[in-house]
């Protein structure tokens, strides 16, 4: 076992959960305050509009983003699979294969966002005072995605061998780069595009630094080629999780339409819950990474009992994390809120999206540990299904009718969040149940033909 590999097959359960997640969180939080970062400099030295523009290319990031970054899931399930069943040869193609179609996804997302990105504005009915500025964020943000996507998938890499704290490491020093760079292009006069620019010079660092690594670890040597059994494996898995991601992220461009029309200190409070509500989503959702890998490395070793007892941990522990980050956040609401902006109605909405919505989050947490479990076992497709009817087309439905039956209300509209989480929570723990009942009536089977 090499120093910075996590081999999750044995040991104390909580621990070893532990052990992956917490510097996975703080790489994942770390990561965020690229863009909290971006947010509160804005907000308090730019203006009320700048800080509403970032806001309202939140979900266009977050859509095309995340549908590279779920499929590359697929990727950290195959490597941790061979990782579990200590196959270094098959891991060295996993991981050539991944960087490899990691490459092809980075100049379809440059072009894809660069010019698409004004088009996504005007369907969102961004305002006037706000869509040039953010027409400029986004088409800097995505001519540099790549180092976003190759930190990301390097990161995956070296997380299913169980290395969290190296990406933690370089994720440090470039979010501090960040910070840095963005006082200094805001100091002297870049505005919106000095930030983007700062963003995306950290993020082109931490890439080189997370890809070095990774090359580095695992000795990678011969001919690259793309190996099409492995890309089938990591396709199968991983693009339905990207697809999944990325229409619920799309879904939330046309969320942010009906946040759109309440004006720019609406825009603005909506972007500091979401920024907020993001970092009590991280350790949930961190916890959900944790889950798959810890899946994948045990039916790798072929322990299934552990692999569903460590589901079991890990919700235990998330509901207790996330309920005192929900309280914490409902408390302090008005005073996190007023870092983003000291304008009275950017507080005033931001409180009120806060207090609304995070209480009810703590139900992500069966939405991302059972999902996550069922990625870990080769199933994508429904989790992808459940997460898709809950949060894209129950949602869509929801705002549709309730913004008919009681017009320009607020509160409605930002209570399409957790109507959607509710439903998937009890929609996923059902389907988990099924699922196991499945996999116990097929291994009876099995048994009762190898006895014969």
């Amino acid at each position: 076992m090499r120093r910075y590999e996590l081999n999750m097959t044995s040991g104390r359960i909580w621990t070893v959960l532990l052990a992956f997640t917490w510097p996975l969180l703080l790489e994942n939080i770390l990561q965020l305050l690229y863009y909290t970062t971006d947010s509160v400099i804005v907000g308090r030295y730019v203006g009320v509009s700048a800080l509403a523009a970032i806001s309202a290319t939140t979900h266009i990031c977050g859509m095309l983003v995340r549908f590279f970054n779920g499929t590359a899931t697929g990727a950290g399930v195959v490597i941790s699979r061979s990782f579990g069943a200590n196959d270094r040869e098959r891991l060295n193609e996993s991981i050539k294969t991944s960087l490899i179609l990691t490459l092809t996804g980075c100049v379809i997302l440059t072009v894809f966002g660069v010019t698409m990105s004004r088009f996504f504005l005007e369907r969102m009915s961004t305002p006037p005072d706000v869509i040039d500025e953010a027409d400029t964020y986004l088409k800097i943000y995505f001519g540099g995605i790549s180092g976003l996507l190759f930190y990301n998938i390097g990161g995956a890499i070296l997380r299913a061998m169980g290395d969290t704290r190296r990406p933690l490491f370089f994720l440090i020093v470039c979010s501090i780069l960040n910070i840095v760079l963005d006082l200094a292009f805001v100091k002297i006069g870049w505005g919106i595009a000095g930030v983007a620019i700062a963003t995306i010079t950290a993020q082109a660092l931490s890439a080189c630094l997370v890809i070095y690594t990774v090359i580095k670890t695992a000795g990678l040597s011969g001919r690259w080629r793309l190996d099409r059994e492995i890309s089938r494996m990591i396709l199968k898995i991983g693009l339905p999780f990207g697809i999944q991601m990325a229409i619920v992220a799309f879904s939330n461009v046309f969320v942010q339409g009906y946040i759109n029309v309440f004006g720019t200190a609406c825009i603005a409070g909506w972007g500091v819950y979401m920024k907020l509500d993001q970092y009590m989503m991280l350790p949930i959702q961190s916890m959900g990474q944790a889950v798959t890998v810890f899946t994948g490395q045990n039916l790798g070793a072929e322990k299934r009992d552990r692999a569903i007892s460590g589901t079991w941990t890990a919700l235990a522990m998330m509901l207790v994390i996330s309920s005192g980050i929900a309280s914490t956040l409902y408390l302090l609401a008005p005073v996190l809120s007023s870092f983003f902006s000291p304008d009275a109605r950017v507080i005033e909405y931001g409180t009120l999206f806060i207090r609304m919505c995070t209480p009810i989050a703590v139900t992500c947490c069966f939405n991302q540990i059972l999902s996550g479990y069922l990625r870990g076992d080769g199933n994508s497709r429904m989790p992808m299904v459940i997460t898709l009817c809950t949060h894209v087309f129950f949602r869509q439905i929801y705002l549709a009718v309730i913004t008919r039956l009681i017009p320009g209300n607020v509160y409605v509209v930002g209570f399409g969040y957790p109507a959607g989480w509710i439903l998937c929570a009890v929609i996923m723990k059902g389907y988990y149940f099924y699922w196991q009942k499945k996999i116990i009536t097929k291994r009876g089977c099995d048994n009762a033909e190898i006895s014969r």
